[in-house]
C-alpha cells in the first residue's frame, strides 16, 4: 500500500482541522508535504516545519513526491483551476469546495475520464455525514424517491436558537456569528445558496442527472419575522431550512430549496443546533436517516481524511447512475402548498395561485396560505425577494406515507 503524500491548498478553519487530524491519523499512511497559502507570512496559530508553507500552486503541482491535492480554499475560481489542472496532470484531488463543485461537476466528471483519475468531495455535502458515498455505492436510482433534509449547519443553529431557546432572528444569528457557525456575511448560508450547492451533487449521485443553480428555486431565511415565528409556534412546527430533490412521477423528479413548516412526526423536526438531517426514501426501504455535524472545523476535517483514506484503497466516484439509459428528467411542471407572508407587496394578487385555502390580514403581518406550481414562482423570483416577503413549503409529497 503506497503512503501518501498530501499537497493542501488552505490553512483556514478547514485546513487547520485536516492539518491537525492527518497528523493524529495513524492509519492513514498520510503525510502532508506543501501547503499553499495566499500569505505566507500571517500568522496561523500552528507550529509549522520550516519551508512547509508556499504561495505558489505550482510548488505543489510540479513536485512529483505528492500524490494527493486536499483543496479547501474559499475562492472558487481559484479552487476550479487548481483542481482541474491536477486532474490534467493526473494527480487525484479531494475537495471540499461545494460551490466550485456544483457550479463546474460535468466539466470535472469528464477531466477525470479523460484523464484516468479520481476526484472525491463528501466533504462538500453535510460536512461528517457520508452522503455522497452512500448515494453512489448503496442506493439504486430506480428505487430512490426522494432525498430530503437540514444541509446547513448555520441556518439550522440559527432557527434552534430561534424555536428552541425563545430567541429573536437577530439576537439568534448573532450568537451564531459568535459561535464561529456563522460568517460576519451570513448571506451564503441564510439565502439557501450554500444548501443549494450542497444539493446539487446530492442530485448528480441519487439521480444521475445534473441541474444547473440559476434553474433552480432557491429562498432562505433571511426575510423571517416575528409574525412567522409565532405563525409556526402557533401550528405546534418548527421552520427549518430544507433542501430536497424528489422524483414526482418515474421519468420526472423536480428540486428547491425553502424554509419548510416541519410537524414534530418527522425526523428532521429534531435535528437542532449545527447538526445535519438527510431523509432518504426509497421504494421498498421506506425512509432512512442520516445524521451529524454539518458544521465546523473537525467535522469537516474529518470527512476529508474519510475521502483520503478512500483514496489509499484507489477508491473513485463511477458516476454509474449517469449511464443509466432511463433517467427522469428535471421538470418545474408541479404544484406546491405554500405559506406566504408579505407588506406592502401584494401577493395574492401578484402571484397565479391555482386555489387559496386562506388568507389573513393583521397589522402585524399578512398571509396567504395556497398552491402554486413550482414554475411559476421560479419565473416570478424577483417578487419573492422583496424584504417584506416570505414563503415557507407546506410538504405535500409522501404525506400519505409518513
Amino acid at each position: 500500500m503506497k503512503p501518501i503524500k498530501i499537497g493542501l491548498f488552505g490553512l483556514g478553519t478547514v485546513g487547520r482541522g485536516i492539518y491537525s487530524i492527518i497528523g493524529r491519523a495513524k492509519n492513514a499512511h498520510a503525510e502532508i508535504l506543501r501547503i499553499a497559502v495566499r500569505d505566507i507570512n500571517r500568522p496561523r496559530g500552528l507550529d509549522l516545519p520550516a519551508g512547509l508553507l508556499t504561495d505558489r500552486a505550482d510548488d505543489i503541482l510540479d513536485d512529483p513526491r505528492i500524490n494527493l491535492i486536499v483543496e479547501v480554499i474559499d475562492d472558487p475560481d481559484a479552487s476550479f483551476a487548481i483542481v482541474s489542472e491536477a486532474l490534467r496532470r493526473g494527480i487525484p484531488v479531494v475537495s471540499g469546495n461545494k460551490t466550485m463543485i456544483a457550479r463546474h461537476l460535468p466539466q470535472l466528471i469528464e477531466l477525470q475520464r479523460a484523464h484516468g483519475t479520481a476526484l472525491l468531495y463528501d466533504a462538500s455535502s453535510c460536512g461528517s455525514i457520508p452522503v455522497i458515498r452512500n448515494l453512489e455505492e448503496y442506493y439504486d436510482n430506480d428505487l430512490l424517491l426522494e432525498v430530503k433534509g437540514i444541509l446547513n449547519g448555520s441556518t439550522n443553529y440559527i432557527l434552534s436558537r430561534v424555536f428552541d431557546h425563545d430567541e429573536d432572528y437577530d439576537s439568534a444569528l448573532r450568537h451564531a456569528q459568535e459561535a464561529g457557525f456563522a460568517e460576519s456575511d451570513p448571506s451564503f448560508d441564510i439565502d439557501g445558496l450554500d444548501s443549494l450547492y450542497k444539493l446539487i451533487i446530492i442530485t448528480v449521485h441519487a439521480l444521475g442527472v445534473y441541474v444547473a443553480p440559476e434553474r433552480i428555486l432557491t429562498l432562505g431565511i433571511g426575510h423571517i419575522s416575528d409574525a412567522d415565528i409565532r405563525y409556526a409556534r402557533e401550528k405546534r412546527v418548527k421552520i427549518k431550512l430544507v433542501a430536497q430533490v424528489v422524483k414526482v412521477a418515474d421519468d420526472a423528479f423536480t428540486m428547491f430549496v425553502m424554509p419548510e413548516f416541519v410537524a414534530r412526526n418527522k425526523y428532521i423536526y429534531s435535528v437542532d443546533d449545527e447538526y445535519n438531517g438527510v431523509v432518504i426514501r426509497g421504494e421498498c426501504y421506506d425512509r432512512q436517516f442520516m445524521f451529524g455535524k454539518g458544521a465546523g472545523s473537525l467535522p469537516t476535517a474529518s470527512s476529508i481524511l474519510s475521502d483520503v483514506m478512500a483514496r489509499l484503497h484507489g477508491y473513485r466516484y463511477e458516476y454509474k447512475k449517469m449511464s443509466y439509459l432511463d433517467r427522469p428528467a428535471y421538470t418545474t411542471d408541479v404544484e406546491l402548498t405554500v405559506y406566504a407572508r408579505y407588506g406592502a407587496t401584494d401577493l395574492p394578487s401578484l402571484l397565479p395561485w391555482r386555489h387559496i385555502g386562506e388568507s389573513y390580514r393583521s397589522d402585524d403581518g399578512n398571509y396567504v396560505i395556497g398552491r402554486i406550481s413550482l414554475a411559476d414562482l421560479i419565473a416570478r423570483r424577483g417578487l419573492l425577494d422583496a424584504p417584506d416577503v416570505f414563503l415557507a413549503n407546506i410538504p405535500t409529497f409522501f404525506t400519505d406515507r409518513d
